[in-house]
């Protein structure tokens, strides 16, 4: 173990376990980094961000408030986009697979994909629970039946669904095996790849180690789930901690770890089908290069 650390601030998605089995088996220290959760950050990510545009985003504030570097991740699509925009810099060299899906209430007439025609969705705006929505509905409806109500992150949109808000909501994990453990129906399953981003000047033995470590944790995760599943309650939001006796055993695993790079041709059809979505308003920067943080030699 490396005598001494590099502080780093990390604000974890909270979709799968790596980061917290990283942090408890030792992963980061091993890598010669002292990581600290910044629970400020994540937890704002789950709750709502209907009354914010973009730049003002729990996520978005670390580069345009805080200004303090923090490694955080998002979909694929988000990901981009934010490095694009000018939030940091997309971390190409691994990625996450991580299910995705739509619910509602037990009562809904709402049974298949295409009885969401102009039907509402709870959506975090412009991350993976809105991107997914036009990319895996398509297949059942024209783009222009496809509505999104920007709700915020996956506490206020599991919340704002099962107190009648919307009639549908976009969910990541954990909150899919929530919904499932509440009864909620759901419609339409997918999966779709994550990506980190990290602040322009983050040194290299910080992005790499970092990866390095979350590549150990899936090793163990993969070995001993069981014995990590418990963990699940770090991502459960402060609201719903006792509004129901998690079964933790039947969460599953989440978002997994790949440690290979992102296919370029992911990279490229993220602008294209973001600009035939309308959601390009805020992107500059287009270039792979200047994008991606780059690879370890």
């Amino acid at each position: 173990m490396a005598t001494h650390l590099i502080p780093v601030r990390v604000a974890p998605k909270g979709m799968g376990l790596n980061d917290f089995v990283a942090m408890q088996e030792g992963f980061f220290a091993a890598e010669g980094l002292d990581v600290a959760f910044d629970w400020k950050t994540f937890r704002g990510t789950q709750s709502s961000w209907k009354d914010f545009d973009y730049f003002q985003r729990p996520q978005d504030r670390p580069y345009t408030e805080d200004k303090q570097d923090v490694v955080q991740g998002a979909c694929v699509w988000g990901t981009i986009c934010n490095a694009s925009a000018g939030m940091g810099r997309a971390v190409i060299e691994a990625y996450g697979d991580s299910p995705w899906a739509i619910f509602v209430r037990p009562e809904s007439k709402i049974r298949h994909p295409q009885d969401l025609r102009d039907v509402p969705v709870a959506v975090g705006m412009r991350a993976g629970s809105h991107f997914n929505v036009p990319y895996r509905l398509e297949k059942y409806l024209p783009l222009e039946h496809i509505k999104t109500v920007n709700t915020g992150g996956f506490g206020a949109r599991l919340k704002a669904l099962l107190d009648g808000e919307v009639e549908a909501a976009s969910l990541l994990p954990p909150q899919i095996a929530m919904a499932e453990q509440l009864g909620l129906r759901k419609i339409i399953e997918d999966r779709f790849k994550t990506l980190w981003w990290v602040p322009a000047d983050t040194p290299p033995e910080v992005v790499h180690g970092f990866l390095r470590a979350l590549h150990r944790a899936e090793a163990a995760l993969e070995s001993k789930l069981a014995e990590f599943l418990p963990l699940w309650k770090l991502s459960i939001p402060p609201e719903f901690e006792n509004v129901h006796q998690w079964d933790f055993r039947e969460f599953g695993r989440g978002e997994r770890f790949i440690n290979k790079p992102l296919p370029r041709e992911d990279f490229e059809e993220v602008f294209a089908q973001v600009e035939r979505w309308g959601l390009d308003q805020y992107l500059k920067d287009r270039n792979f290069e200047t994008l991606s943080y780059p690879a370890a030699s």
